[in-house]
């Protein structure tokens, strides 16, 4: 009987410790986004979350910088999953080579709306690219640009084995594709703060994987 009644005390409290934590990695995120690493305070964040100071260094000890890690890393594992699943989604089966890739170009650009908070946080990371903790660079692209990298390398891997494509280095391959497709809606946008209408989009896709094909099409 003590034991039941005991497990039953713990469990708010357990969900009380992790709601919190949510709300600190959430009003993170915010000020983090909108005030970058350098000029966000540990007491906005608290302001943001909800919650005291001394509760945000009882979750993270290491302060500022262990917040800004995590946020950015925990975002890069979030649009990882979605863009391997847009690569596995649209390049599973190619039929019209052009039309495929245009399609999948348009889904591959689409999470800059989507995530607009963490693409907010890339924008910061830029910016402030020598005042980062760290480290935190190499950890940002091994848990996301490179992965993804990967994942549509092996495609196009794929698409030259079968005669679609020619390439020497597909994973060189993979980094023209995303810069011809998304490089200039990126720019545009800086980083998806001021999306372009749809058709101007879908244009600059189609310019973009008709320029690639012109230099990866067999001869």
């Amino acid at each position: 009987m003590l034991r039941h009644g005991t497990g039953r005390e713990k469990s708010p409290l357990g969900r009380g410790l992790v709601e919190k934590r949510e709300a600190i990695i959430r009003g993170a995120r915010t000020v983090f986004g909108g005030d970058g690493y350098t000029r966000a305070s540990i007491g906005a964040i608290a302001n943001a979350a909800g919650v005291s100071t001394r509760t945000i260094y009882n979750h993270f000890p290491g302060g500022k910088a262990e917040l800004f890690r995590l946020v950015v890393q925990e975002g890069s594992k979030e649009i990882l999953r979605v863009q391997l699943d847009i690569v596995d989604r649209w390049l599973h089966k190619v039929t019209d080579l052009e039309l495929d890739l245009i399609d999948f170009g348009k889904a591959w650009v689409a999470p800059l709306d989507t995530f607009a908070s963490h693409f907010a946080l890339v924008r910061q990371l830029r910016a402030e690219i020598e005042h980062l903790p760290p480290g935190l660079l190499r950890a940002w692209e091994e848990v996301g640009p490179r992965r993804v990298q990967s994942a549509l390398a092996d495609r196009f891997q794929e698409l030259a084995d079968e005669g679609r494509l020619v390439m020497d280095d597909p994973r060189q391959a993979a980094i023209h594709f995303t810069y011809l497709v998304s490089g200039e809606i990126r720019d545009r946008t800086y980083d998806g703060a001021l999306p372009l209408a749809a058709d101007v989009t879908n244009r600059l896709v189609t310019v973009g994987v008709q320029t690639f094909l012109r230099g990866y099409l067999p001869r």
